[in-house]
Formats: C-alpha cells, structure tokens, sequence
C-alpha cells in the first residue's frame, strides 16, 4: 500500500534526513512513528502526504508515485486546521464541498467520485463522532477534544484509505487522548484504513501502532521496526506486556534525545 523506494530527503543546505530509505505499510496496517523532535517524523509525513517530494528516490501508494496531494489520502494536524470563522458542521463539510465543486478530476477528487450530499454524509460522521449536538458552534468555543473530532470528521467525510495524524492528541489531557485514540483504532478497523500516526510520545505510539517506526538521529537509512501485535486493545494499556513494550521502544532510542511522556 504504502511504499518508500531509496528514498533521500534533506532540506536547501543542510544534511539529509533520509538517505537511500526504503521501507513499505500493508493495506489496513496501523503504524505509529516515534522519534524525538527533529528526527524526520513530520518530515515523513509529508512526503507520504505529496506536501514535500524527496530529493530522489519514489514515495508510492496504491503503487502511484506520489507528487502531489492525493485523493483519498486523508491528513489531520495537531493544529486542527479548522477555519475560525465557520461552524464545527461548515468545517466538517468543508473538504467534501470543495470535492463536489471540483467532481471526478484524480487530483482534487478521485476519478470514480460521485458528487455526494454533504449534509448527509456530514450528519453522519458528526453523530458517529458524538460532536452533533455542538455542530452549530465554533471552534473558539468547544474544547480541543471536540475540535479534533471535527477535524477527523471533515476527514472521514472524504472516504480515505489512507490517514495519516500529526501528533493529534498531543496538545489533550489523559482521558480524551485516550478516548480519542480509543475512537481513532476504532474508524480505522471498521473502514480498514491504513493508518499513519507520529508521535513523541512512547506510550502513545505503543498503544496505537501493529508496527512501530522508531527515527533516532537522522539521517535515516534503515528502519527500525517494532512489531506490537496488541495494540489498540482496549486493556492494552494496563498490561505488564505495555509497559515491557514502552521500556523496548526507550532502548531503541538515544537516550539523551527522550521526549517526556
């Protein structure tokens, strides 16, 4: 599904992040990145994005060469990235409505789009994320737990295949980073998405990645894989396996670059 070939990243003047990289995601596998900041975490992110390109090699999904945004990629910020001046539903439709205006091009929506009702497939994934009864609010007045529920819902509403999060619960207290992840493991078993998730935090990526992608020091040339095939369990996170787990993924990274949980 998803697929880096010799990949180089670096940016003007400095040295590479990523140098001659491979590395592949199955369809419907959930991976989580961890590194410190930095370590080229964002910097995947994007490229898997079509927001930055490499500086050689080939980022592939659904075996596309990607070099630009695509289709049925979906992309939520920690930042949520919603429009202050517009209603939880006005942003939650804002994705879907640009798709319609736009209709079945392959590069602002995909070629078998059909134009779809946006207050019905809004509606939808309003209910399902429980944000309906605030939906004629604004962002400035629902908390950060509401706005990144309709921040993934504007996301969902578009049908991905792929979703990729940056860092999407950082900014979130304990039990709403948890039920949010909780809710996100949740989407993407029932939609079979393949998911893409960075994150500093180890306990974090733990609980949400099968496979966990572990970025040191750049530059990067091999990856680092942990396989974590509990994840997203519900009781994971009370388990002695979970914390054997986090203390596996501290050793695999340089200590004096740990981020606090």
């Amino acid at each position: 599904m998803i697929e880096l070939r010799d990949v180089t990243f670096a940016y003007a003047a400095g040295k590479a992040v990523f140098e001659h990289f491979n590395w592949t995601a199955e369809r419907a596998e959930t991976w989580a990145v961890v590194g410190a900041s930095g370590d080229g975490k964002t910097t995947l992110l994007m490229m898997l994005a079509g927001l930055r390109l490499p500086t050689s090699g080939q980022v592939l999904i659904d075996s596309q060469i990607i070099e630009r945004p695509r289709p049925r990629t979906g992309l939520v910020l920690q930042e949520y990235g919603l429009l202050p001046w517009a209603t939880v539903a006005e942003n939650a439709a804002l994705g879907l409505k640009l798709r319609n205006y736009y209709g079945p091009d392959g590069r602002h929506a995909p070629e078998d789009h059909t134009v779809a009702p946006e207050k019905e497939r809004v509606d939808y994934w309003l209910k399902r994320l429980g944000i309906s009864a605030i939906r004629n609010r604004y962002p400035g007045q629902i908390s950060g737990g509401q706005r990144q529920r309709a921040a993934i819902a504007r996301t969902l509403a578009l049908e991905p295949d792929v979703l990729l999060m940056d860092e999407p619960f950082a900014a979130l207290d304990a039990p709403t980073r948890e039920d949010l992840q909780n809710l996100t493991i949740e989407l993407q078993r029932e939609h079979h998405l393949t998911l893409v998730i960075v994150t500093h935090n180890i306990e974090d990526a733990v609980f949400l990645g099968q496979h966990i992608l572990v970025l040191g020091a750049p530059p990067h040339t091999t990856p680092a894989v942990i396989d974590n095939p509990l994840s997203g369990d519900t009781g994971y996170r009370t388990l002695t396996a979970f914390y054997e787990k986090c203390s596996d993924v501290r050793r695999r990274m340089p200590a004096h670059r740990l981020q606090p949980a």
